[in-house]
C-alpha cells in the first residue's frame, strides 16, 4: 500500500532481459532500511526488491507488467518516481495507492497556469467512469487531483495541475506531450462501481 508521495527519483542503470526484465536502480535510499522481498512503488507499479546494495535495488519485471505499463519506461536510463510501502503510523499525506497500474494516459498538451503547469491527457474508455472532477488520480506514481474531465469525439479527456514542488520533485516536471503516463484509479472509486453493479445483478 502507498500514498501517491513520491520520495526519491531512481535511474535505471540496468536492464538485462532473463525469463523476467531485471532492472537495477540507482536510488537515494538507506538500502541497509530495505529488505529483500520489501515493495517499491515505481512510476506507480508496485515492484519487489530482490537484489540491492548501499545505493541500488534490483526488481523483476513481469512481461504482464511491461505490455500494461507505459511504453519505454523500463529502459537504461529511464528516471522512475519512487515510493516506499506505507507502514502503520505514516501520514497519509495523498491518498491511497495500491500500485495496480489501471491503463496507460497519453499527455495531449501541457501549457503554464501561473507557476504551475495544467495537463491534459487522453484516458482509456474503460477508465472513464472512474475518473471525476476534484477526486484522486494516481500518474507515473504520484497522487493528483483532477481538474476536469470531458467526452469529446468519444475519447476521454481530463487535466490535472503540476505544482511546482511536485515538478521538482518527480518525473512530471519534464512532462510533454506525447508522453504515456501509468494510471492508477482511486480504489474508492473501484469499490463503488463494483457495489453498484452488483445492486443492479
Amino acid at each position: 500500500m502507498f500514498t501517491g508521495i513520491v520520495t526519491d527519483i531512481g535511474i535505471v542503470t540496468k536492464a538485462e532481459q532473463r525469463g523476467d526484465l531485471r532492472l537495477t536502480v540507482q536510488c537515494g535510499y538507506d538500502m541497509a532500511t530495505v529488505a529483500i522481498g520489501a515493495s517499491i512503488a515505481c512510476s506507480g507499479a508496485c515492484l519487489t526488491v530482490v537484489d540491492k546494495g548501499a545505493d541500488w535495488f534490483a526488481v523483476d519485471v513481469s512481461a504482464e507488467t511491461v505490455s500494461k505499463t507505459a511504453a519505454g519506461l523500463w529502459r537504461e536510463g529511464s528516471r522512475l518516481n519512487l515510493e516506499r510501502a506505507l507502514r502503520m503510523g505514516d501520514e497519509l499525506g495523498g491518498h491511497i495507492v495500491t500500485g495496480h497500474v489501471d491503463g496507460v494516459a497519453e499527455v495531449l498538451g501541457v501549457c503554464a497556469e501561473g507557476d504551475s503547469h495544467r495537463v491534459g491527457m487522453r484516458i482509456p474508455r474503460e477508465l472513464a467512469r472512474f475518473i471525476a472532477p476534484k477526486g484522486s488520480i494516481t500518474l507515473d506514481g504520484v497522487s493528483l487531483t483532477v481538474n476536469d474531465v470531458r467526452t469529446e469525439g468519444g475519447e476521454t479527456h481530463c487535466a490535472v495541475n503540476i505544482i511546482p514542488h511536485t515538478a521538482a520533485q518527480t518525473t512530471l516536471g519534464e512532462i510533454a506531450a506525447g508522453r504515456q503516463l501509468n494510471v492508477e484509479i482511486d480504489v474508492l472509486a473501484r469499490y463503488l462501481d463494483r457495489m453498484m453493479a452488483a445492486r443492479t445483478q
